[in-house]
């Protein structure tokens, strides 16, 4: 198949009410498939999400004081969750809007977009994945200072996988 059709593909799937489509022709397939976002039904560009770490910090603090004294464990165990998703809150994470190579320089040799300690602001190019051939640059859509690059150059993501974490900047 040809770029141009696969493209058109893409845009059916796209605009249409259907999740996954595949087109078999001379022996190749091709699958497209769309994932919908929690919030607008689309899987149009990158999400920027506030880390929610506060639901999962509780869960575990009861579950091992319990065993040794309930009434005792349970006083001390709410201090350490209260702290943990007030340093939480504070960082924006950057996601992947598909699935493909995860790339953070424009060309092998050449200098990433950013690193650790940048600061960056909306619009800026992260990165970019390649996903069927087409590189994608992947945009900043808020200001902030990069404080994690959680994935490798030239490594495979997923829809929706964490790419960057930010620390928001006024």
């Amino acid at each position: 198949m040809r770029e141009e059709e696969i493209r058109r593909l893409v845009k059916i799937v796209e605009e249409s009410n259907i999740a996954e489509l595949e087109v078999s022709r001379w022996g190749r397939k091709v699958r497209i498939r769309k994932y919908a976002t929690p919030g607008n039904g689309s899987a149009n560009g990158a999400e920027n999400v506030v880390l929610p770490a506060a639901p999962p910090a509780p869960a575990p603090t009861p579950v091992q004081p319990a065993p040794t004294a309930a009434p005792q464990a349970t006083q001390p165990a709410p201090p350490q969750p209260e702290s943990k998703p007030e340093e939480a809150k504070e960082l924006i994470e950057v996601r992947s809007p598909m699935v493909g190579t995860f790339y953070r320089a424009p060309a092998p040799g050449a200098e990433p977009y950013v690193k650790v300690g940048d600061v960056v602001s909306p619009g800026q190019v992260l990165c970019i994945i390649e996903a069927m051939k087409l590189m994608n640059e992947i945009e900043a859509e808020v200001s902030g200072k990069i404080v994690e690059i959680c994935v490798e150059n030239a490594q495979p993501v997923e829809y929706n996988q964490v790419l960057f974490r930010l620390e928001p900047v006024n």
